[in-house]
């Protein structure tokens, strides 16, 4: 448990979604009775629109869900936005609703450790797929692309896989949150203002899993040539060549 300078910090999970019945249980679950008696957290589900299951489940396990109901689609960057707006937390966790954490809580003590003891403004994660469903060609993917996301932190421009992006709250917001008008990259751009606005680190033990459901579906020669030509699009030029992300559901 946090030691006393952090005691009662308060957590806000965002979690968008569209269309994550199949999976987004998996990632409610986690914040259980036991964490939430040992934490002051809340979750929150940023709906874009979900014709399935997915508002219906959350509602069993979120503090609030967000229905987003306008004609225009919402991206995730104006989900994650629209979490944060209603959220009370200091701490800011966005997560993808395919994910899960391998220790939730000691990446929530270290969290917090790093955020108001070490003055850390953001936090990277590392990312793997779900165990068991991981092969052998998923492994050296996320361990190579993992140093890569390590290195840009580090020595560079900034990255925070989208997967997991944890941030403490008032410089999120001082920065102006995501840039909604980003469809893809925008996890890499949000870490590039970060960058210049505070301290960001690598937590290489903040182990995330995910779904290797566009792995499996595009292929990942396919999937690093969208994720190469997004991040040098919005790199040099501030916007992003994808007009629309994908399902894969």
């Amino acid at each position: 448990m946090p030691d006393a300078l952090i005691k009662g910090r308060k957590i806000s999970i965002v979690i968008p979604a569209l269309n994550e019945e199949k999976l987004i249980i998996n990632v409610l679950k986690q914040f259980n009775e036991s964490i939430k008696k040992d934490y002051d957290v809340e979750i929150i589900v940023s709906d874009g629109g979900s014709s399935d299951n997915t508002v219906n489940i959350a509602g069993k396990y979120a503090d609030k869900v967000l229905n987003y109901n306008k004609e225009d689609s919402q991206n995730i960057s104006r989900g994650r936005n629209e979490g944060a707006r209603k959220s009370q937390g200091d701490v800011l966790i966005f997560l993808n609703a395919d994910t899960r954490f391998e220790n939730l809580k000691y990446i929530l003590d270290e969290s917090l450790r790093e955020i108001y003891e070490n003055n850390v403004k953001a936090i990277a994660c590392a990312v793997y797929v779900y165990p068991e469903e991981e092969l052998l060609s998923d492994k050296i993917f996320h361990f190579l692309y993992n140093k890569y996301t390590s290195f840009l932190v580090s020595f560079f421009t900034g990255m925070g896989r989208g997967e997991c992006h944890i941030i403490e709250r008032e410089i999120f917001f001082k920065i102006g949150g995501y840039n909604e008008s980003i469809i893809a990259g925008e996890d890499f751009e949000l870490y590039m203002r970060l960058k210049k606005a505070g301290k960001l680190k690598f937590r290489n033990d903040f182990v995330i899993y995910e779904s290797p459901r566009r792995y499996r579906k595009y292929g990942y020669l396919r999937i690093l040539w969208e994720w190469l030509k997004n991040s040098l699009s919005v790199f040099f030029f501030g916007k992003s060549v994808s007009v629309k992300w994908e399902e894969v559901r």
